[in-house]
Formats: structure tokens, sequence, C-alpha cells
């Protein structure tokens, strides 16, 4: 035998012996649930039923939107409506910068491009994604008395309608992935992914990761196979400060095929802090959807916060 093919020999079984020795990684229960865990997470000792009850009732991630309320920032807003092979009908590039005087915010376009038929002839945006947007990120006249509070706030449909109902159930969406959405025809509880007879349904795994040159604890939720038509969130991907518990990014695919309505979505969040505030600085999202009596919508938006004073 050659000393090269001598090489490769012990090459291979240094690799498959060092394969064989590196411990797999563990399955942990929860309420029945098995999630599986990392080996640098079994070494670290994590207190999986603490970890996983600071998610089930995490509010960093609504919180740090709720901080825009009282700080100053810029933003450049980028939303485009594409067709059907994926090219620009319509779009709109704005720079925006947000003042609070006293106890009141307003907000300012300070540079603005549209282009196709992204507004109406009274200037109101065609598009339900582009009014959604808007209704998230855009504020026309000066608010005032608000705070940052999220103890005891709850997203509510009741007495709203129209327009209204479907911005809150938006927001239900975005700011609580995870949680149940009541008023949302046909998925209410399909979105409750930690509920008995929801969790059983993903796939749970817990790793450690850097992001934004910060140790996180890695928790990702991806459904099953075979329940694809049985859950409204897809995939959830999030990182959470492994000292805070505070989350710092998150992925999350949602997807549901009704009756009245159909929708494909992928959002993307990254945060940061400014001094003790948390706040989101990169908001991304890709959606294409159908609702009865309305055409088919396919949007891209992405949203990036920077300047906070």
């Amino acid at each position: 035998m050659s000393i090269k093919n001598i090489l490769l020999l012990f090459s291979l079984l240094f690799f498959f012996n060092a394969r064989a020795q590196k411990r797999p990684d563990s399955l942990y229960y929860v309420d029945g649930h098995p999630i599986t865990l990392s080996e640098v997470i079994v070494n670290n000792k994590l207190n999986i039923p603490l970890f996983i009850e600071r998610i089930k009732n995490d509010t960093s991630f609504y919180k740090a939107f709720r901080n825009l309320r009282i700080l100053e920032f810029s933003a450049i807003n980028d939303i485009r409506m594409n067709d059907s092979d994926g090219d620009a009908r319509a779009g709109l590039r704005s720079k925006t910068r947000q003042f609070r005087t006293a106890s009141c915010r307003r907000m300012e376009t300070l540079e603005e491009t549209a282009t196709g038929d992204i507004y109406d002839e009274n200037r109101q945006f065609n598009y339900y994604t582009a009014q959604l947007y808007a209704s998230l990120f855009f504020t026309k006249d000066s608010v005032c008395g608000e705070d940052n509070i999220v103890t005891g706030r709850e997203f509510s449909t009741a007495d709203k309608s129209g327009m209204e109902k479907r911005k809150e159930q938006l927001k239900m969406l975005f700011f609580n992935p995870g949680k149940k959405i009541n008023g949302l025809p046909f998925i209410s509880g399909k979105t409750a992914v930690f509920d008995e007879d929801m969790a059983g349904k993903y796939d749970m795994d817990i790793d450690m990761d850097i992001r934004n040159n910060t140790s996180c604890i890695l928790f990702t939720q991806k459904v099953k196979p075979e329940n694809k038509d049985d859950v409204v969130i897809d995939e959830m991907t999030t990182w959470f400060d492994d000292r805070t518990f505070e989350v710092i990014a998150r992925n999350y695919s949602l997807s549901y095929d009704a009756l009245v309505y159909d929708f494909k979505v992928r959002m993307e969040v990254e945060l940061t802090h400014f001094g003790t505030y948390l706040v989101p600085t990169l908001i991304r999202y890709n959606g294409n959807w159908k609702a009865i009596l309305k055409k088919r919508e396919r949007g891209v938006f992405t949203a990036t916060l920077f300047d906070f004073k």
C-alpha cells in the first residue's frame, strides 16, 4: 500500500472515530413534546422548562416596536408591488423622520419617489399591502399621549371592522407570532404554536449561535411535513440574547389556504439596543395573498430604521 493510501486510510479512520465519539443531540420533553438540544446546550445546562416559559411569555419583541412611539428616528421605506412574473408594477421609496415634542410624535417625509399606480388620483394607496404598511410605519398627523408599556396591553378586534380590523389582525401576526389570534376566520387557534394541540405538529430545536456580535440561544420551530395543512406558522427562528433573553432577531414564515383567502408571507426582523431601549432596525416582508373580491397582491417591503434619539 502506498504512503498516500495509508495517509488517506488514517484520515478516514480519524474522521469516523471523531464522529463516533461526538455526543449526539439530546431530546428533552416539555409537556410530552420532544425538543432537540444541541451538544453545546446540554453542556451549558440550560434550564429548558424555564426557557420555554420565557419564550411563551416574551414581550421584548413587541416592546421593541412600542419603543418606536417614544423615540425619534429616521427610516428608509421601500415598498414594491410585483406582477405574477416578479417584475415591479408599482412602488414607493421614501425617507422619513419621526420627531417627538413633549408627549407627541409626528412624521415628516424628507424624500419620496413613487412609481406605477402605487397611488390613486387622491394620493391614497391603491394596494392593500401598502395601506397596511402605512398603518404600521407612517404617521400622517401628530399623535399624542402614547407610551411604550406592554404589560396588560392586549390586541383586540372587538368593535373594529373593515380596514381597522385587518390592521389589528396584522399587528397580532406581526408582533405576537405564536399566540392565538381571535377574529381570524378558520385559523384563529392554528397560530398558537405552544398550545397542547399544536406543539406536537412542530419539530423544535435549541442551539447556540452568534447574531449581531451577540451570543444567542437559537430556538427553531418547523412544522412537520405531514402537518403542513394544519398550521399557519410554517417556521419560526428566534435569536434570544443568552444574558437577557431578549429577542434580537426573528425570521418567520406563514401560509394558509382557506375558501375565502390565501396567503404566503415571510418576515425578517433585526433588533438592537439604543441606550436601554430595544428597537427594530430592519424589517423585511415578502408576501403573496388573495382575499375574496380583491385582486391578488404580491408585495415586498423593507424598512430600515436608524439615527435614534
